[in-house]
């Protein structure tokens, strides 16, 4: 009626109740002097006391039972289960919780409690567990923290136990489809149902043949300016009975431009409607490409039915390819010193070479702008311009991710890299000691070795009144020295 047990700690103790008669005996015999009410209170008490400690002993527990459950739903979001499903999953969640929940007043024993656990490499808690229907307006809140590139249902269980409360029953209702990559769940659900904490299932049957994939794009090997080419997307539909109906998205990347390619005059924006049968599906799209340059290839599938393409990160391949034309130079000049090599570019024009002349202070950014020219020319520009005489711009400078592009574009590309010398190029211009002195066939400072010419070097050394004068004279004397090569000269006056 109350709903209270009375439990012990160490029942064995209770043993010691055998000796009351004992007691009473001895007792009895021994307060026969106080009269007989008093001797029968006096019994009764020492009764008392030594059935108090006996239960003391026995560590006796008085357990209020509740009829409260605390729910807790694990719902899989990881990316194994369709986005439609995922969402559905929150759907029978609020069902469910309405349709089983014991509502009550707060002070109400059967009142039931309901949370919400979201997992997928981690665990994270959407709605704690709380006496009330669950009412989700949208999407997760918590999904966009969230990683769903594996699944993780161990973390998501030791996340549940660790958010029952202590006065009421637990239980555990897991939503997925079984496909745990991460963890050990079993190994976490025996110690949670040696706890006392049910655990259901309910299943996530996906069907594996609701499936299509972007296989490749493909384009011709050698592609010239100008000349009509045929682009070929290849899609295999997994399903051997049904066919897919969607659309189909093909754009090409040139710079920072996207530029859709369509196969029929009606394919609004790029987008071809297609039915794809079970199988392979090849599809084509004609065009020319009239600036030679570097282009990246992307074809996408959207799919009508989202149901009927169960893994989306598969939708989408990507190719790169080069169109060559005539010769064409890109020319970096110091943004300092514009049109300084106009002659140059008058006369790579007459021989038929395109010249594009890019701005020390306005560089590329990706190695696929580079990849357009069939030779790139240092033309005088140092490694950073500006500073505290530039009025108008700020200091500029090659960063060491583009130096790494430039040399990399020489060495695995086959582009041309040259340097035109000057005041503001080579070990003058800053290069000295980067990776562009190691990709070039000369060293950007003179070696000794290498001088030849016969020079001649006069020092005079003064007294001087700085600390330790002397001694820095002859320091700097010594560094003079090893810039001279073996057939030069050197004198020494010492002036008093």
């Amino acid at each position: 009626m109350f709903n209270i047990k009375i439990a012990f700690d160490q029942p064995w103790w209770l043993l010691l109740l055998l000796l009351l008669p004992l007691l009473w005996v001895f007792s009895f015999h021994s307060l026969s002097g106080l009269g007989r009410y008093r001797r029968l209170f006096a019994l009764f008490f020492r009764s008392a006391v030594f059935t108090l400690l006996v239960l003391a002993l026995a560590g006796i527990q008085i357990q209020k039972i509740s009829d409260r459950v605390t729910v807790i739903y694990l719902l899989d979001q990881s990316e194994s289960i369709p986005k439609p499903t995922r969402e559905a999953m929150l759907e029978y969640v609020m069902k469910d919780v309405k349709a089983h929940r014991r509502a009550g007043d707060l002070q109400s024993a059967t009142e039931d409690k309901a949370g919400v656990i979201i997992f997928g490499r981690e665990a994270t808690i959407e709605y704690p567990p709380f006496a009330d229907e669950i009412r989700a307006v949208g999407s997760l809140e918590s999904l966009f923290e969230l990683r769903t590139d594996a699944t993780n249902i161990a973390s998501a269980l030791k996340l549940a136990q660790a958010s029952f409360p202590e006065d009421s029953a637990k239980r555990i209702v897991i939503v997925t489809d079984g496909n745990e990559n991460l963890g050990d769940a079993r190994l976490v659900a025996r110690s949670l149902a040696d706890a006392g904490i049910g655990i259901d299932v309910v299943p996530i049957v996906l069907n594996s043949q609701a499936e299509v994939a972007v296989e490749k794009i493909t384009l011709p090997p050698d592609i010239r300016r100008g000349q009509p080419m045929e682009a070929r997307v290849v899609l295999e539909n997994f399903n051997p009975t049904e066919e897919v109906t969607g659309r189909l998205r093909v754009t090409r990347r040139y710079g920072n431009q996207d530029e859709p390619l369509s196969a029929t005059p009606d394919a609004a924006g790029g987008d071809m409607p297609v039915t794809l049968k079970p199988g392979k599906n090849v599809f084509t799209f004609q065009h020319t490409i009239e600036v030679p340059a570097g282009y990246t290839y992307r074809a996408d599938f959207i799919p009508d039915d989202p149901q009927a393409d169960v893994v989306i990160q598969n939708n989408t391949a990507s190719t790169f390819t080069h169109v060559r034309g005539k010769g064409r130079v890109l020319l970096i000049e110091d943004w300092e010193s514009p049109r300084e090599f106009e002659a140059l570019v008058q006369k790579l024009g007459e021989k038929n070479i395109e010249v594009e002349v890019m701005p020390s202070d306005r560089l590329f950014t990706s190695l696929a702008e580079l990849q357009g020219f069939d030779c790139v020319v240092l033309a005088n520009v140092p490694r950073a311009s500006g500073g505290a005489e530039a009025t108008t711009r700020e200091a500029t400078n090659f960063s060491d991710e583009q130096i790494a592009m430039l040399v990399r574009n020489t060495e695995q590309f086959g582009c041309g890299l040259v340097m035109i010398g000057g005041p503001t190029s080579f070990g003058a211009g800053g290069w000295a000691n980067t990776e562009l002195e190691k990709a070039m066939p000369v060293d950007f400072q003179i070696k000794n070795a290498k001088v030849k010419a016969v020079g001649a070097l006069a020092m005079m050394l003064h007294a001087s009144e700085i600390p330790e004068g002397n001694h820095w004279q002859k320091v700097i004397a010594e560094e003079a020295l090893k810039v001279l090569g073996p057939s030069d000269y050197c004198g020494c006056l010492y002036w008093d």
